[in-house]
């Protein structure tokens, strides 16, 4: 029991006090403390009681008095102040059983833990929870919880999940959304197998939990070329994909009419490989499933263009490139073309990567490597730079899939690479080199 803490910012509320590193603490205001979540909710009180043993192991009260929100100044030993739990199912379509032997040991783990969902968006599937862990979610009002689902056949859900307790974890959602807790939901679909008619049970059996659902994503699992021993999946092809866009647009179409909002998306996905038009951006009302591949195209493209109407026609000559995955080419090709009407001199020469890496089924940018982008490149016209989806990095660092640095990308194509954010204002400064 207890946290210890990392660290204490100088000449914070927690300095002040006298709190210092390697003190651990145990209750705020008299509530054990276990990790980030009771952390953040107990500290949101004005008047703070805080028990703690310092490091000479000698038990002590501080008190503290804030503002609601203001932050104590402590950094602790792990972020979760715990271990992160992982995930316990082995998922017929799990991308992490798919990823080649000796990446870096942290791709590995599968993360299934309901404070990320809350903190960061993860997804969670329910089965990593206890009732005490649903009891805590309500009480603290954790909203929103980001949910798999996949199926909501419970045999089928264990099935998929090779989890015994995959179907009855169902029964949390109803606890949840009879609380007022809001649930973002996917359905990762298995051609055959949960979509169809399980499809249509499972978004009938979704819409029970409205108004507390906000959104659904289906989303088509992802198979690369590893897959030796794993359990048989095809990928969709155009006219099982447009099936599924069918039922979803009908039931998204029904929910609009019933509760004045969408409810259910298809990820863009499912559009490219059934060669159908993405909507424009009202169809996806405020994204909310736009972390899960629903939208991106439309928004980056209404972005760009209503920045490309406020931009004044130039005859400044500019020579670049840019790379992207396979399914992406041809919007930026047509972004591109639109741009060059007001840009005559600038030449982009546009180049989808092939993904060698994973396999050619997985087209997205976010999974092009470093060691992909580089062979398929060198000896290419770049032009002065070459510009790259900030999506090939890891998030908050300079390094791809593969460990391959952008350092190491640039030295080697012997040009400089500029990733850019996955906004339509960000690609056109970038295009024309006002990038920040």
């Amino acid at each position: 029991m207890g946290v210890k803490i990392g660290d204490v910012e100088r000449n914070s509320l927690a300095f002040k006090a006298g709190l210092k590193a390697g003190d651990e603490i145990l209750y705020i205001n008299g509530h054990v403390i276990n990790d980030v979540l009771d952390y953040r909710f107990y500290t949101a009180d004005e008047r703070l009681v805080i028990e703690l043993v310092s490091q000479d192991g000698l038990p002590r009260k501080v008190k503290i008095r804030k503002d609601e929100y203001e932050d104590l100044g402590l950094d602790f030993e792990t972020y979760l102040m715990d271990k992160q739990r992982s995930c316990k199912n082995k998922c017929i379509f799990c991308f992490i059983d798919q990823l080649p032997k000796g990446m870096r040991e942290s791709l590995y783990f599968k993360d299934d833990d309901s404070r990320l969902s809350f903190l960061f968006g993860n997804y969670i599937t329910l089965t990593n929870l206890s009732d005490g862990d649903v009891d805590r979610i309500i009480d603290m009002h954790i909203s929103p919880v980001n949910v798999s689902v996949h199926t909501t056949d419970p045999e089928l859900r264990v099935k998929m999940m090779a989890n015994k307790n995959a179907g009855k974890s169902l029964a949390a959602l109803r606890r949840f959304a009879d609380a007022g807790i809001g649930l973002n939901c996917q359905l990762v679909l298995c051609p055959g197998i949960n979509d169809g008619e399980k499809l249509i049970e499972s978004m009938n059996d979704l819409e029970k939990l409205m108004p507390s659902l906000i959104s659904c994503a289906a989303v088509p699992v992802g198979l690369t070329k590893h897959r030796e021993g794993l359990y048989p999946l095809t990928p969709y092809d155009a006219e099982s994909a447009s099936q599924v866009l069918d039922a979803v647009e009908k039931f998204g179409d029904h929910c609009v009419e019933k509760y004045g909002r969408r409810v259910f998306y298809a990820a863009d996905e499912f559009y490219l490989k059934a060669g159908r038009k993405i909507p424009d951006s009202e169809f996806y009302e405020d994204f909310p499933q736009i972390e899960n591949g629903v939208g991106i195209w439309a928004s980056l493209r209404d972005e760009f263009v209503d920045g490309l109407s406020e931009l004044p026609e130039s005859d400044t000559v500019r020579s670049i490139s840019l790379a992207t995955g396979e399914s992406a080419a041809k919007l930026m090709s047509f972004l591109v073309d639109e741009l060059t009407k007001k840009w005559h001199n600038l030449q982009c020469d546009i180049y989808p990567i092939r993904n060698d890496f994973f396999g050619p089924m997985i087209n997205v940018a976010g999974l092009i490597t470093g060691g992909d982008l580089i062979a398929q490149l060198k000896g290419r016209r770049l032009g002065s730079e070459l510009l790259i989806p900030r999506a090939m990095l890891r998030q908050g660092e300079d390094v791809f899939l593969d460990d391959v640095t952008l350092e190491d990308a640039q030295k080697e194509l012997n040009i400089k690479i500029v990733p850019v954010g996955n906004d339509g204002f960000d690609l056109l400064d970038a295009l024309i080199g006002e990038e920040n």
